[in-house]
Protein backbone atom coordinates (compact mmCIF):
# COMPACT_ATOMS: atom_id res chain seq x y z
CA UNK A 1 0.00 0.00 0.00
CA UNK A 2 1.36 3.71 -0.98
CA UNK A 3 1.70 6.29 1.81
CA UNK A 4 -0.76 8.24 0.03
CA UNK A 5 -3.21 5.49 0.04
CA UNK A 6 -3.17 5.04 4.17
CA UNK A 7 -5.30 6.67 6.64
CA UNK A 8 -3.64 8.38 9.82
CA UNK A 9 -4.74 5.36 11.81
CA UNK A 10 -3.28 2.40 9.17
CA UNK A 11 0.02 1.06 10.53
CA UNK A 12 2.72 1.43 7.93
CA UNK A 13 5.33 -1.61 6.58
CA UNK A 14 7.32 -2.27 9.59
CA UNK A 15 5.01 -1.12 12.59
CA UNK A 16 4.91 -3.72 15.08
CA UNK A 17 1.23 -4.49 16.74
CA UNK A 18 1.67 -3.52 20.23
CA UNK A 19 -0.40 -6.04 22.49
CA UNK A 20 -3.75 -4.08 23.58
CA UNK A 21 -3.27 -5.39 27.21
CA UNK A 22 0.10 -3.41 27.38
CA UNK A 23 -1.59 -0.31 25.54
CA UNK A 24 -4.49 0.12 27.78
CA UNK A 25 -1.66 -0.21 30.77
CA UNK A 26 0.12 2.44 29.31
CA UNK A 27 -2.75 4.78 29.20
CA UNK A 28 -4.28 4.05 32.64
CA UNK A 29 -0.56 5.21 34.01
CA UNK A 30 -0.30 8.33 31.97
CA UNK A 31 2.64 7.32 29.98
CA UNK A 32 0.70 7.54 27.09
CA UNK A 33 -2.24 10.44 26.97
CA UNK A 34 -5.28 11.35 24.48
CA UNK A 35 -3.83 14.32 22.80
CA UNK A 36 -0.70 15.24 20.10
CA UNK A 37 2.28 17.59 20.00
CA UNK A 38 -0.30 19.65 17.82
CA UNK A 39 -2.47 19.81 20.73
CA UNK A 40 0.35 21.19 22.70
CA UNK A 41 1.63 24.10 20.60
CA UNK A 42 -2.09 25.39 19.65
CA UNK A 43 -2.68 25.29 23.75
CA UNK A 44 1.01 27.17 23.79
CA UNK A 45 -0.08 29.80 21.14
CA UNK A 46 -3.27 30.36 22.82
CA UNK A 47 -2.27 31.04 26.29
CA UNK A 48 0.82 32.93 25.70
CA UNK A 49 1.01 34.31 22.41
CA UNK A 50 3.30 37.22 22.30
CA UNK A 51 6.03 34.87 24.41
CA UNK A 52 8.80 34.36 22.40
CA UNK A 53 8.54 30.98 20.28
CA UNK A 54 11.80 30.51 18.47
CA UNK A 55 15.12 32.75 18.89
CA UNK A 56 17.09 31.60 15.57
CA UNK A 57 20.81 32.66 15.03
CA UNK A 58 22.10 32.54 11.37
CA UNK A 59 26.11 32.60 11.09
CA UNK A 60 26.73 36.26 9.33
CA UNK A 61 23.91 37.90 11.06
CA UNK A 62 24.05 40.24 13.67
CA UNK A 63 20.41 39.98 15.36
CA UNK A 64 18.30 36.73 15.15
CA UNK A 65 15.12 35.75 14.09
CA UNK A 66 12.81 35.83 16.52
CA UNK A 67 8.82 34.15 16.34
CA UNK A 68 6.53 34.17 19.00
CA UNK A 69 4.34 31.69 19.74
CA UNK A 70 1.22 33.06 17.82
CA UNK A 71 3.46 33.77 14.83
CA UNK A 72 4.81 30.43 14.88
CA UNK A 73 1.10 28.73 15.22
CA UNK A 74 0.52 30.99 12.12
CA UNK A 75 3.29 29.76 10.08
CA UNK A 76 2.13 26.13 10.77
CA UNK A 77 -1.34 26.94 9.53
CA UNK A 78 0.14 28.49 6.52
CA UNK A 79 2.80 25.82 5.89
CA UNK A 80 -0.41 22.84 6.46
CA UNK A 81 -2.62 24.85 4.32
CA UNK A 82 0.11 24.92 1.33
CA UNK A 83 0.74 21.59 1.76
CA UNK A 84 -3.03 20.72 1.03
CA UNK A 85 -2.44 22.91 -1.71
CA UNK A 86 -0.21 21.07 -3.54
CA UNK A 87 -2.23 17.32 -2.99
CA UNK A 88 0.22 16.48 0.27
CA UNK A 89 -2.75 13.65 1.53
CA UNK A 90 -2.78 12.06 5.29
CA UNK A 91 -0.24 9.76 5.28
CA UNK A 92 2.02 11.44 2.73
CA UNK A 93 5.33 11.57 3.79
CA UNK A 94 7.28 15.12 3.47
CA UNK A 95 11.28 15.19 3.96
CA UNK A 96 13.48 18.05 5.81
CA UNK A 97 16.67 18.46 5.18
CA UNK A 98 17.67 21.81 7.23
CA UNK A 99 20.09 22.99 9.73
CA UNK A 100 18.26 24.06 13.24
CA UNK A 101 16.56 27.67 11.80
CA UNK A 102 12.72 28.84 12.45
CA UNK A 103 11.52 27.65 9.29
CA UNK A 104 12.37 23.85 10.84
CA UNK A 105 9.45 23.54 13.72
CA UNK A 106 7.34 25.79 11.10
CA UNK A 107 7.49 23.47 8.79
CA UNK A 108 7.86 20.12 10.99
CA UNK A 109 4.61 20.96 13.09
CA UNK A 110 2.87 22.20 9.60
CA UNK A 111 3.53 19.03 8.00
CA UNK A 112 1.52 17.54 10.84
CA UNK A 113 -1.13 19.22 10.50
CA UNK A 114 -1.58 18.53 7.32
CA UNK A 115 -1.92 15.02 8.75
CA UNK A 116 1.35 13.90 7.10
CA UNK A 117 4.59 11.90 8.65
CA UNK A 118 7.79 13.98 8.99
CA UNK A 119 11.04 12.32 7.77
CA UNK A 120 13.85 14.56 9.40
CA UNK A 121 17.06 14.23 7.62
CA UNK A 122 20.40 15.25 9.07
CA UNK A 123 22.55 18.13 6.85
CA UNK A 124 25.56 15.76 6.54
CA UNK A 125 23.46 13.14 4.40
CA UNK A 126 24.81 13.55 0.65
CA UNK A 127 22.72 11.94 -2.48
CA UNK A 128 24.06 8.56 -1.81
CA UNK A 129 21.79 8.88 1.67
CA UNK A 130 19.08 10.81 0.04
CA UNK A 131 18.68 8.63 -2.60
CA UNK A 132 17.62 5.58 -0.01
CA UNK A 133 15.66 7.15 2.34
CA UNK A 134 13.81 9.07 -0.62
CA UNK A 135 13.15 6.43 -2.13
CA UNK A 136 12.32 3.88 0.91
CA UNK A 137 9.76 5.98 2.23
CA UNK A 138 8.19 7.33 -1.03
CA UNK A 139 8.38 10.81 -0.08
CA UNK A 140 6.30 13.37 -1.91
CA UNK A 141 8.21 16.45 -0.97
CA UNK A 142 11.79 17.58 -0.01
CA UNK A 143 13.24 20.94 1.71
CA UNK A 144 16.47 21.83 1.68
CA UNK A 145 18.87 24.87 1.93
CA UNK A 146 20.11 26.41 -1.07
CA UNK A 147 24.31 25.95 0.41
CA UNK A 148 24.84 24.78 3.97
CA UNK A 149 28.64 24.68 5.11
CA UNK A 150 29.12 24.83 1.39
CA UNK A 151 27.49 22.29 0.06
CA UNK A 152 25.05 22.73 -2.80
CA UNK A 153 22.16 21.16 -1.40
CA UNK A 154 19.85 22.95 -4.23
CA UNK A 155 21.93 21.30 -6.83
CA UNK A 156 21.58 17.65 -5.13
CA UNK A 157 17.66 18.08 -4.58
CA UNK A 158 17.50 18.88 -8.51
CA UNK A 159 19.00 15.59 -9.45
CA UNK A 160 16.81 13.38 -6.78
CA UNK A 161 13.64 15.23 -7.94
CA UNK A 162 14.71 14.36 -11.78
CA UNK A 163 15.81 10.98 -10.99
CA UNK A 164 13.20 9.48 -8.29
CA UNK A 165 9.92 8.71 -9.57
CA UNK A 166 7.36 10.33 -7.05
CA UNK A 167 9.21 13.05 -5.62
CA UNK A 168 7.07 15.85 -6.80
CA UNK A 169 8.22 18.73 -5.08
CA UNK A 170 11.59 19.91 -3.99
CA UNK A 171 11.79 23.39 -2.28
CA UNK A 172 14.68 25.50 -1.04
CA UNK A 173 15.46 27.53 1.71
CA UNK A 174 17.56 30.34 0.39
CA UNK A 175 20.15 31.21 2.98
CA UNK A 176 21.89 33.95 1.42
CA UNK A 177 20.73 37.92 1.91
CA UNK A 178 17.28 38.84 1.87
CA UNK A 179 16.30 39.62 -2.06
CA UNK A 180 19.21 37.62 -3.38
CA UNK A 181 18.16 36.96 -7.07
CA UNK A 182 20.54 33.93 -7.85
CA UNK A 183 18.24 31.36 -9.89
CA UNK A 184 17.15 27.80 -8.34
CA UNK A 185 18.12 24.74 -10.13
CA UNK A 186 15.59 23.33 -12.39
CA UNK A 187 12.61 21.22 -10.59
CA UNK A 188 13.02 23.38 -7.26
CA UNK A 189 11.29 26.42 -6.20
CA UNK A 190 11.55 28.84 -3.15
CA UNK A 191 10.74 27.87 0.21
CA UNK A 192 9.10 31.46 0.76
CA UNK A 193 6.37 30.35 -2.10
CA UNK A 194 5.18 28.23 1.21
CA UNK A 195 6.67 30.65 3.83
CA UNK A 196 5.24 34.06 2.51
CA UNK A 197 1.84 33.42 1.19
CA UNK A 198 -1.20 33.75 2.90
CA UNK A 199 -2.43 30.01 2.21
CA UNK A 200 -3.91 30.06 5.77
CA UNK A 201 -6.74 32.30 3.69
CA UNK A 202 -7.83 29.33 2.27
CA UNK A 203 -11.56 28.12 2.99
CA UNK A 204 -12.63 26.06 4.82
CA UNK A 205 -9.01 25.41 6.37
CA UNK A 206 -10.30 24.98 9.65
CA UNK A 207 -12.52 22.08 9.15
CA UNK A 208 -10.04 20.70 6.82
CA UNK A 209 -7.30 20.60 9.68
CA UNK A 210 -9.83 18.94 11.60
CA UNK A 211 -10.60 16.13 9.48
CA UNK A 212 -7.08 15.85 9.32
CA UNK A 213 -5.65 15.73 13.07
CA UNK A 214 -3.64 12.54 13.80
CA UNK A 215 -4.20 10.75 16.74
CA UNK A 216 -2.21 10.51 19.62
CA UNK A 217 -1.16 6.61 18.29
CA UNK A 218 -0.31 7.91 14.80
CA UNK A 219 3.07 8.67 13.37
CA UNK A 220 4.40 11.17 14.03
CA UNK A 221 8.22 10.51 11.85
CA UNK A 222 10.07 8.05 9.98
CA UNK A 223 13.70 9.20 11.87
CA UNK A 224 16.72 7.43 9.85
CA UNK A 225 19.27 6.05 11.75
CA UNK A 226 22.48 5.06 10.45
CA UNK A 227 24.01 1.37 11.57
CA UNK A 228 25.69 -2.00 10.79
CA UNK A 229 23.63 -3.51 8.11
CA UNK A 230 24.67 -1.57 5.40
CA UNK A 231 21.64 0.76 4.97
CA UNK A 232 20.13 3.50 6.93
CA UNK A 233 17.34 2.17 9.43
CA UNK A 234 14.06 4.40 9.78
CA UNK A 235 12.90 4.23 13.01
CA UNK A 236 9.04 4.87 13.63
CA UNK A 237 7.90 7.00 16.38
CA UNK A 238 4.59 8.00 17.17
CA UNK A 239 2.89 10.89 19.32
CA UNK A 240 2.73 8.83 22.27
CA UNK A 241 6.02 7.39 21.98
CA UNK A 242 7.72 11.11 21.39
CA UNK A 243 5.79 12.17 24.13
CA UNK A 244 6.73 9.29 26.53
CA UNK A 245 10.45 9.94 26.34
CA UNK A 246 10.40 13.48 26.47
CA UNK A 247 8.74 12.81 29.83
CA UNK A 248 12.08 13.38 32.00
CA UNK A 249 12.55 16.81 31.17
CA UNK A 250 9.53 18.27 33.50
CA UNK A 251 9.13 14.91 35.83
CA UNK A 252 12.52 14.18 36.89
CA UNK A 253 14.61 17.93 35.69
CA UNK A 254 11.97 19.89 36.70
CA UNK A 255 11.99 22.55 34.00
CA UNK A 256 9.24 24.97 33.25
CA UNK A 257 7.80 26.77 30.62
CA UNK A 258 9.92 29.56 32.33
CA UNK A 259 12.99 28.00 31.36
CA UNK A 260 14.86 28.50 27.95
CA UNK A 261 16.32 25.70 26.06
CA UNK A 262 19.53 25.96 23.62
CA UNK A 263 19.84 22.88 21.41
CA UNK A 264 23.14 22.25 19.64
CA UNK A 265 22.19 18.75 18.16
CA UNK A 266 20.68 19.23 14.60
CA UNK A 267 16.98 19.45 14.64
CA UNK A 268 16.37 16.11 12.18
CA UNK A 269 18.38 13.98 15.27
CA UNK A 270 16.47 12.67 17.94
CA UNK A 271 17.64 14.44 20.31
CA UNK A 272 16.96 17.81 18.24
CA UNK A 273 13.10 16.43 17.41
CA UNK A 274 12.21 15.78 20.71
CA UNK A 275 14.30 17.77 23.39
CA UNK A 276 14.97 20.73 21.18
CA UNK A 277 11.95 21.36 19.15
CA UNK A 278 8.43 18.94 20.58
CA UNK A 279 8.80 19.23 24.30
CA UNK A 280 10.45 22.43 25.15
CA UNK A 281 7.98 24.18 22.48
CA UNK A 282 5.35 21.84 23.83
CA UNK A 283 5.68 23.60 27.54
CA UNK A 284 5.85 27.07 26.17
CA UNK A 285 9.23 27.33 26.91
CA UNK A 286 11.46 29.36 24.45
CA UNK A 287 14.00 27.76 22.45
CA UNK A 288 17.41 29.06 21.04
CA UNK A 289 18.90 27.86 17.75
CA UNK A 290 21.98 28.31 15.88
CA UNK A 291 22.22 27.09 11.90
CA UNK A 292 26.05 26.11 12.62
CA UNK A 293 27.48 25.33 16.02
CA UNK A 294 29.59 28.71 17.52
CA UNK A 295 30.93 28.27 21.14
CA UNK A 296 31.17 31.70 21.51
CA UNK A 297 27.66 32.68 20.00
CA UNK A 298 26.56 30.39 22.48
CA UNK A 299 28.20 31.89 25.46
CA UNK A 300 26.66 35.25 24.27
CA UNK A 301 23.28 33.85 23.58
CA UNK A 302 22.98 32.44 27.21
CA UNK A 303 23.79 35.88 28.52
CA UNK A 304 21.39 37.79 26.55
CA UNK A 305 18.50 35.63 26.04
CA UNK A 306 18.55 33.61 29.37
CA UNK A 307 19.11 30.26 28.34
CA UNK A 308 18.85 27.57 31.19
CA UNK A 309 19.67 24.39 29.94
CA UNK A 310 20.67 22.29 26.96
CA UNK A 311 21.12 18.20 25.60
CA UNK A 312 24.21 17.64 23.59
CA UNK A 313 27.74 15.83 23.60
CA UNK A 314 30.17 15.97 25.68
CA UNK A 315 32.28 17.76 23.10
CA UNK A 316 30.00 21.04 23.14
CA UNK A 317 30.38 21.03 26.69
CA UNK A 318 34.31 21.08 26.49
CA UNK A 319 33.57 23.57 23.60
CA UNK A 320 31.55 25.98 25.81
CA UNK A 321 34.53 25.76 28.97
CA UNK A 322 37.42 27.01 26.66
CA UNK A 323 35.25 29.35 25.34
CA UNK A 324 34.03 30.67 28.49
CA UNK A 325 37.80 30.33 29.68
CA UNK A 326 38.97 32.81 26.71
CA UNK A 327 35.99 35.52 27.38
CA UNK A 328 34.45 34.93 30.33
CA UNK A 329 30.01 36.02 30.48
CA UNK A 330 27.63 36.45 32.78
CA UNK A 331 25.93 32.49 32.86
CA UNK A 332 24.06 32.94 35.67
CA UNK A 333 20.86 31.35 34.07
CA UNK A 334 22.54 28.31 32.92
CA UNK A 335 21.75 25.10 35.27
CA UNK A 336 21.71 22.08 33.63
CA UNK A 337 23.83 20.24 30.45
CA UNK A 338 22.19 17.04 30.22
CA UNK A 339 24.95 14.88 28.35
CA UNK A 340 24.76 11.78 26.50
CA UNK A 341 26.52 9.91 23.26
CA UNK A 342 29.56 9.67 25.29
CA UNK A 343 31.46 9.05 28.27
CA UNK A 344 31.99 12.19 30.47
CA UNK A 345 35.60 12.59 32.40
CA UNK A 346 35.48 13.60 35.61
CA UNK A 347 37.39 17.06 34.82
CA UNK A 348 34.44 18.11 32.63
CA UNK A 349 32.20 17.44 35.14
CA UNK A 350 33.85 19.51 37.52
CA UNK A 351 35.20 22.15 34.78
CA UNK A 352 30.68 22.33 34.09
CA UNK A 353 30.53 23.52 37.17
CA UNK A 354 32.90 25.44 37.95
CA UNK A 355 33.43 27.59 34.66
CA UNK A 356 29.80 27.01 33.33
CA UNK A 357 28.17 27.19 36.78
CA UNK A 358 26.20 24.61 35.19
CA UNK A 359 25.48 20.81 36.71
CA UNK A 360 26.14 17.89 34.01
CA UNK A 361 23.28 14.91 33.66
CA UNK A 362 24.38 12.00 32.05
CA UNK A 363 22.04 10.15 30.25
CA UNK A 364 21.99 6.70 27.87
CA UNK A 365 19.27 6.33 25.29
CA UNK A 366 18.74 6.06 21.43
CA UNK A 367 17.15 6.77 18.18
CA UNK A 368 14.56 3.84 19.21
CA UNK A 369 14.03 4.92 22.70
CA UNK A 370 15.34 7.98 23.29
CA UNK A 371 16.49 8.83 27.19
CA UNK A 372 16.13 5.70 28.97
CA UNK A 373 18.54 6.22 32.22
CA UNK A 374 19.82 9.10 33.63
CA UNK A 375 21.75 10.51 36.44
CA UNK A 376 19.67 12.85 38.59
CA UNK A 377 20.09 16.54 39.95
CA UNK A 378 22.35 16.92 42.58
CA UNK A 379 24.26 14.06 42.12
CA UNK A 380 27.96 13.68 42.88
CA UNK A 381 31.19 14.14 40.42
CA UNK A 382 31.99 10.34 40.48
CA UNK A 383 28.61 9.09 39.56
CA UNK A 384 28.15 11.13 36.99
CA UNK A 385 31.34 10.43 35.41
CA UNK A 386 31.15 7.17 35.89
CA UNK A 387 27.57 6.07 35.36
CA UNK A 388 25.01 6.74 32.60
CA UNK A 389 22.44 7.00 35.65
CA UNK A 390 19.29 4.43 36.33
CA UNK A 391 16.09 3.93 35.03
CA UNK A 392 12.97 6.54 34.33
CA UNK A 393 10.21 5.32 36.21
CA UNK A 394 7.99 4.43 32.78
CA UNK A 395 10.98 2.38 30.97
CA UNK A 396 12.90 -0.76 32.09
CA UNK A 397 15.99 -2.79 31.56
CA UNK A 398 17.82 -5.60 31.88
CA UNK A 399 21.49 -6.48 31.72
CA UNK A 400 21.47 -10.62 30.52
CA UNK A 401 24.90 -12.83 30.06
CA UNK A 402 24.76 -15.35 27.01
CA UNK A 403 22.20 -17.28 28.50
CA UNK A 404 19.21 -14.65 28.76
CA UNK A 405 19.81 -14.83 32.89
CA UNK A 406 20.11 -11.49 34.17
CA UNK A 407 23.41 -10.49 35.25
CA UNK A 408 24.84 -9.94 38.72
CA UNK A 409 25.66 -6.26 40.55
CA UNK A 410 29.50 -5.50 38.89
CA UNK A 411 29.25 -8.05 36.23
CA UNK A 412 28.43 -6.89 32.22
CA UNK A 413 26.43 -7.85 29.69
CA UNK A 414 23.76 -7.48 27.28
CA UNK A 415 21.39 -4.54 27.72
CA UNK A 416 17.60 -4.60 26.54
CA UNK A 417 14.93 -2.29 27.33
CA UNK A 418 11.46 -2.17 26.88
CA UNK A 419 8.63 0.85 27.81
CA UNK A 420 6.41 3.37 26.39
CA UNK A 421 9.05 5.49 24.42
CA UNK A 422 10.41 2.60 22.70
CA UNK A 423 9.72 2.73 18.65
CA UNK A 424 7.37 0.71 16.75
CA UNK A 425 9.81 -0.44 14.83
CA UNK A 426 12.03 0.16 11.37
CA UNK A 427 10.11 1.34 8.11
CA UNK A 428 9.75 -1.85 5.43
CA UNK A 429 12.59 -3.28 7.91
CA UNK A 430 10.09 -5.92 10.26
CA UNK A 431 13.24 -8.08 10.00
CA UNK A 432 15.86 -6.30 11.49
CA UNK A 433 13.12 -5.20 14.39
CA UNK A 434 12.35 -8.39 15.18
CA UNK A 435 16.08 -9.62 15.32
CA UNK A 436 16.61 -7.26 17.71
CA UNK A 437 13.42 -8.53 19.50
CA UNK A 438 12.46 -12.00 18.70
CA UNK A 439 10.05 -11.90 22.22
CA UNK A 440 8.04 -8.89 20.50
CA UNK A 441 9.09 -7.56 23.83
CA UNK A 442 12.26 -6.95 24.66
CA UNK A 443 14.38 -4.56 22.59
CA UNK A 444 18.27 -5.69 22.52
CA UNK A 445 19.88 -2.19 22.30
CA UNK A 446 23.41 -3.74 21.16
CA UNK A 447 25.22 -2.36 24.09
CA UNK A 448 26.90 -3.97 26.81
CA UNK A 449 26.00 -2.37 29.89
CA UNK A 450 27.91 -3.04 33.86
CA UNK A 451 25.45 -3.28 36.75
CA UNK A 452 26.12 -0.76 39.29
CA UNK A 453 25.33 -1.02 43.07
CA UNK A 454 22.97 1.69 42.81
CA UNK A 455 20.84 -0.26 40.31
CA UNK A 456 22.13 2.16 37.40
CA UNK A 457 24.19 1.15 34.54
CA UNK A 458 27.37 1.86 32.78
CA UNK A 459 28.02 1.28 29.07
CA UNK A 460 31.28 -0.91 28.77
CA UNK A 461 30.73 -1.50 24.83
CA UNK A 462 28.63 -2.59 22.16
CA UNK A 463 27.63 -5.24 20.36
CA UNK A 464 26.83 -3.88 17.45
CA UNK A 465 29.40 -2.68 14.79
CA UNK A 466 28.96 0.89 15.54
CA UNK A 467 31.34 4.03 16.02
CA UNK A 468 29.83 7.28 17.50
CA UNK A 469 31.89 10.15 16.80
CA UNK A 470 30.35 13.56 18.76
CA UNK A 471 27.01 12.02 19.02
CA UNK A 472 26.56 11.04 15.39
CA UNK A 473 26.46 7.18 14.57
CA UNK A 474 29.08 5.98 11.44
CA UNK A 475 27.54 3.52 9.43
CA UNK A 476 30.48 1.11 9.58
CA UNK A 477 29.42 -1.61 7.14
CA UNK A 478 28.37 0.99 4.36
CA UNK A 479 31.95 2.38 4.58
CA UNK A 480 33.73 -0.46 4.90
CA UNK A 481 31.91 -1.45 1.38
CA UNK A 482 32.80 1.21 -0.14
CA UNK A 483 36.17 1.12 1.25
CA UNK A 484 36.98 -2.27 -0.29
CA UNK A 485 35.81 -0.86 -3.91
CA UNK A 486 39.44 1.36 -3.97
CA UNK A 487 41.50 -0.84 -6.08
CA UNK A 488 44.85 -1.06 -3.99
CA UNK A 489 42.30 -2.01 -0.88
CA UNK A 490 42.45 -5.61 -0.48
CA UNK A 491 40.81 -5.96 3.32
CA UNK A 492 39.60 -3.69 5.25
CA UNK A 493 38.13 -2.91 9.13
CA UNK A 494 36.94 0.10 10.37
CA UNK A 495 37.25 0.23 14.42
CA UNK A 496 36.44 3.11 16.79
CA UNK A 497 39.58 4.73 19.08
CA UNK A 498 38.86 6.68 22.05
CA UNK A 499 39.27 10.85 21.54
CA UNK A 500 39.10 13.06 24.40
CA UNK A 501 36.73 15.77 22.80
CA UNK A 502 34.60 13.11 20.03
CA UNK A 503 34.11 10.02 22.32
CA UNK A 504 35.51 8.22 19.20
CA UNK A 505 37.06 8.37 15.95
CA UNK A 506 37.06 6.03 12.92
CA UNK A 507 40.26 4.17 11.88
CA UNK A 508 40.51 2.49 8.79
CA UNK A 509 42.78 -0.61 8.70
CA UNK A 510 44.04 -2.35 5.33
CA UNK A 511 45.48 -5.11 3.66
CA UNK A 512 46.66 -2.98 0.39
CA UNK A 513 47.52 -4.90 -2.92
CA UNK A 514 50.91 -3.69 -4.25
CA UNK A 515 51.29 0.14 -3.11
CA UNK A 516 48.99 0.84 -0.13
CA UNK A 517 46.82 4.00 -0.26
CA UNK A 518 47.16 6.78 1.24
CA UNK A 519 44.31 8.40 3.75
CA UNK A 520 43.82 10.94 0.95
CA UNK A 521 43.55 8.38 -0.97
CA UNK A 522 40.69 6.70 0.53
CA UNK A 523 38.88 10.04 1.59
CA UNK A 524 38.97 10.95 -2.17
CA UNK A 525 37.47 7.71 -3.00
CA UNK A 526 34.54 8.30 -0.52
CA UNK A 527 33.75 11.76 -1.70
CA UNK A 528 33.67 10.63 -5.37
CA UNK A 529 31.28 7.74 -3.99
CA UNK A 530 28.86 10.96 -2.03
CA UNK A 531 29.82 9.59 1.24
CA UNK A 532 29.23 12.14 4.19
CA UNK A 533 32.43 13.88 5.63
CA UNK A 534 31.87 13.00 8.80
CA UNK A 535 31.71 9.25 8.05
CA UNK A 536 35.24 9.34 6.71
CA UNK A 537 37.94 7.85 8.87
CA UNK A 538 40.37 9.90 10.39
CA UNK A 539 43.36 7.29 10.80
CA UNK A 540 44.26 5.32 8.45
CA UNK A 541 46.64 1.83 9.56
CA UNK A 542 47.94 -0.95 6.78
CA UNK A 543 49.22 -4.07 8.02
CA UNK A 544 50.37 -7.41 6.20
CA UNK A 545 47.48 -9.41 7.74
CA UNK A 546 44.39 -9.36 9.77
CA UNK A 547 44.05 -11.02 13.19
CA UNK A 548 41.06 -13.45 12.31
CA UNK A 549 39.12 -16.24 14.68
CA UNK A 550 39.04 -19.63 13.59
CA UNK A 551 36.49 -19.30 11.51
CA UNK A 552 38.34 -16.70 9.50
CA UNK A 553 36.23 -13.07 11.11
CA UNK A 554 38.49 -10.40 11.79
CA UNK A 555 38.82 -9.52 15.07
CA UNK A 556 38.57 -6.16 15.87
CA UNK A 557 38.54 -5.90 19.31
CA UNK A 558 42.81 -7.03 18.61
CA UNK A 559 42.72 -4.41 16.17
CA UNK A 560 41.91 -1.66 18.86
CA UNK A 561 44.03 -3.25 21.41
CA UNK A 562 46.75 -3.13 18.84
CA UNK A 563 46.37 0.37 17.51
CA UNK A 564 45.82 1.30 21.14
CA UNK A 565 49.60 -0.10 22.64
CA UNK A 566 52.65 1.96 22.39
CA UNK A 567 53.91 0.56 19.02
CA UNK A 568 50.95 -0.61 16.57
CA UNK A 569 53.01 -2.17 13.86
CA UNK A 570 53.16 -5.41 16.58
Amino acid sequence: MAPNERTASSPVPGQRVIPTGTVTEYYRRDWWRSTTAIDDLLIQADARPDTPAVVSYRSGHPEPDRHTFAELELLTRRVAAALINLGIGVGDVVSVQLPNTWQFPALVYGILRAGAVVNPLVPIFRNRELDFILRRTESRALIVPDVFRGHDHASMAADLIESIEGLEHAFVLRTGPVGSDVALPSGTRDLAQILDHPWEQRAGLDQELASRAPGPDDLVQIQFTSGTTGEPKGVLHSYNTIHSGGRCIDEIYGLTADDVCFMASTLAHQTGFGYGMMKPLGMGMTVVYQDQWDAEQLLDAIETEGVTWTVSATAFAMDMIAAQRRRPRDLDSFTYFICGGAPIPPKVVEEAAEVLGAQLIAVWGMTENMVVTTTRVGDPVELVSDSDGTVVDWMEIRIIDDTGRPVEVGQSGDLEVRGPSQALGYFFRDDLYAAASPDGDWFATGDVARLRPDGGIRIVGRTKDLIIRGGENIPVAEVEDLLLRHPSVVEVAVVGLPDDRLGERACAVITAANHAPSLADLTTHLHEAGMAKQFWPERLHVLAEMPRTPSGKIQKFKLREQLLSPDPTK
